[in-house]
């Protein structure tokens, strides 16, 4: 008879030891992975808790304000938590604000300086300590130190806003300047651009010009001191829409609301002036989408160490009048 050959009984509990081995392998490889991951997202989100400093003139002046709450969202949507201040157009409480941020190791600072040759210092102080500055709405006097400044084309805006108000005056008569503070290169750049235009026609005679430092309640006593000596004028042309409410204010109060008036900024109290029939028109700024571009170039350069971008950008400035004024709202005008 033929001995059958004997096999080794499987040994069950060992294959489930292999299986559980392999199990608990698998379960550590995932658990390592994500791990990682969580370890990255976590760095990322580290970093991105970190602070925004947005820097600005006072939130009193809506075209202020809005710069301040877009670039807020922004940083907020990025991330970022910020810390937002306002200067009120005192340089040496901009130095303070500047030495604040540089002091809590911000990521970068947004700002709308206060003045062209004041903002060198803080730019330069913070660029020393590793933290870069990226300018809105008003350039300084020195390239190299911002890593951006974005600006709208005061010049091309001012072009268009004389243009209107030469089309309104009918090509002649006397009219006012008032002109914003002295030492913001916007209030110049401006004030060039209108006289681009308005030089160019000998039947309109400039009676007065004079800064009211784009403060409503300035204008509105500059225009009641102008009215008296020269009660015949036919218009006024405004550095921004703050001091054109002023003049358009002490024009009525002396009952003469019939006066054109033109600003720049695209304000919604002008925009409501222009549609109840006051103010004539305006240029509009886009104070919003550029304090939104700061926002993203900052992130950017932030992550890459570079905005891809040159340091001055120009965004060009739109005509708003009783055509197209409803479609405005937060120096935003619906397409």
């Amino acid at each position: 008879m033929l001995k059958r050959k004997c096999y080794p009984k499987p040994d069950y509990q060992e294959d489930e030891k292999v299986k559980k081995t392999a199990i608990i392998f698998l379960l550590l490889t995932f658990m390592t992975v994500g791990l990682w991951a969580s370890g990255d997202q976590e760095a990322k989100s580290e970093k991105k808790g970190n602070t925004i400093f947005i820097i600005t003139p006072s939130h009193d002046n809506p075209f202020f304000k809005t710069e301040a709450v877009a670039a807020d969202d922004e940083a907020k949507k990025m991330g970022y938590a910020t810390t937002v201040l306002s200067h009120d157009d005192d340089a040496n409480l901009q130095d303070q604000q500047f030495d604040t941020a540089i002091a809590a190791g911000a990521l970068a600072i947004i700002v709308d300086n206060a003045g062209a040759d004041a903002t060198i210092g803080p730019v330069r102080r913070a660029k020393e300590a590793g933290i870069p500055s990226f300018l809105i709405d008003r350039e300084i006097n020195e390239t190299g130190l911002a890593v951006s400044q974005i600006v709208s084309n005061n010049y091309q805006g001012a072009v268009i806003g004389a243009e209107k108000f030469v089309e309104l005056m009918g090509e002649e008569g006397k009219f006012v300047e008032l002109v914003g503070k002295e030492s913001d290169t916007n209030a110049g750049i401006r004030s060039k651009g209108y006289h681009e235009i308005l030089d160019q026609y000998p039947a309109l005679e400039m009676v007065a010009r004079q800064s009211a430092n784009w403060s409503q309640t300035e204008a509105y006593e500059k225009m009641e001191s102008i009215l008296q000596a020269n009660p015949d004028i036919k218009g006024v042309i405004c550095g921004n829409d703050t001091m054109a409410m002023g003049a358009m204010a002490a024009l009525k109060a002396a009952g003469m609301g019939d006066v054109i008036v033109v600003g720049f900024d695209g304000s919604n109290d002008v925009r409501d002036s222009i549609l109840a029939g006051d103010i004539k028109a305006t240029v509009l700024q886009t104070c919003a989408y550029n304090a939104r571009l700061a926002v993203q170039q900052a992130d950017k350069y932030i992550e890459t160490g570079s905005t891809g971008a040159p340091e001055k950008q120009l965004t060009d400035c739109v005509l708003i009048d009783s055509s197209n004024a409803k479609k405005l709202d937060n120096f935003v005008l619906e397409q």
